[in-house]
């Protein structure tokens, strides 16, 4: 049953990275939390232990999702290069920030992070990419990557919550942003959840079937749906108008966002 599960969790997880270029974690992370609940597993890393197996996850889904994108021409890959060296080396600073965090401090920042995103993204819904605007410098889109990655090892995302509406600022379409997102989360993914191996075996969990704060059968589990899925998602992607999108990756977010503020501020009610 409990596998079953991961598979459920991975098929959702998959179509929304591929539709959104979200890498699946905003979907995975409160599931898992859920899941992991239920379980009665150590309520001190039971948020740690849903990031960083988001993170694992993310690793097959953002090629699963990528892959597809790719064949549609639409990711801007010298922008990913330039994003690629700040995603790496923030992810993993991310990961230790987020070993320091509670497990309700963890809550608080990724509902109400989630929260802030799809309001500005909703807002922006029915306004057009400008495409006058231009990138920054390479220096600059280096320094915006250390951000990102900090920012979504410690949410337990594959960034797309921050590179889309970056890349939307600069005059990238909603499509391409999406794609380009969707091959940020690689990186991310891959430092994340090193970290999260690494500080959670510092930590010594004592939870089964794991490695550091990842769950293996919860990353096998997700993976094998997600990266079938992701495709399917990245399909639809191409298929919807822009301000459709954005709408729909506000409504998630707010769904989400609403979750953990609720989980997060149950400990002082």
């Amino acid at each position: 049953m409990e596998l079953i599960i991961y598979l459920l969790i991975g098929a959702i997880a998959g179509f929304a990275a591929g539709l959104f270029g979200v890498g699946g974690g905003l979907i995975i992370v409160p599931i898992l939390y859920i899941v992991f609940t239920q379980l009665n597993y150590d309520p001190s890393v039971l948020m740690h232990m849903a990031v960083g197996t988001s993170l694992a996850t993310i690793i097959v889904t953002s090629i699963s999702s990528v892959t597809a994108h790719h064949k549609k021409g639409a990711v801007m890959w010298p922008v990913f290069r330039n994003l690629a060296p700040g995603l790496i080396v923030g992810a993993f600073v991310g990961a230790g920030i987020a070993d320091f965090l509670s497990g309700q401090g963890l809550q608080l920042l990724i509902g109400g992070f989630a929260l802030w995103v799809a309001f500005k993204m909703f807002r922006g819904a029915n306004i057009a990419v400008d495409p006058s605007h231009h990138l920054p410098s390479t220096a600059k889109q280096v320094m915006a990557g250390g951000g990102i990655g900090i920012a979504s090892a410690i949410f337990g995302i594959g960034g797309g919550s921050l590179t889309v509406p970056y890349l939307n600022r600069y005059g990238v379409v909603m499509q391409k942003a999406v794609a380009t997102s969707a091959a940020c989360g690689l990186p991310i993914a891959v430092a994340g959840a090193l970290g999260f191996m690494w500080f959670g075996q510092q930590a010594e969990i004592t939870v089964p079937n794991t490695i550091g704060y990842i769950h293996i059968y919860a990353f096998i589990g997700i993976s094998v749906m997600s990266f079938i899925t992701a495709k399917v998602g990245a399909k639809v992607a191409h298929l919807l108008s822009p301000a459709m999108l954005k709408k729909c990756f506000a409504c998630l977010l707010t769904t989400v966002g609403c979750y953990f503020v609720y989980q997060g501020m149950r400990v002082f009610f």
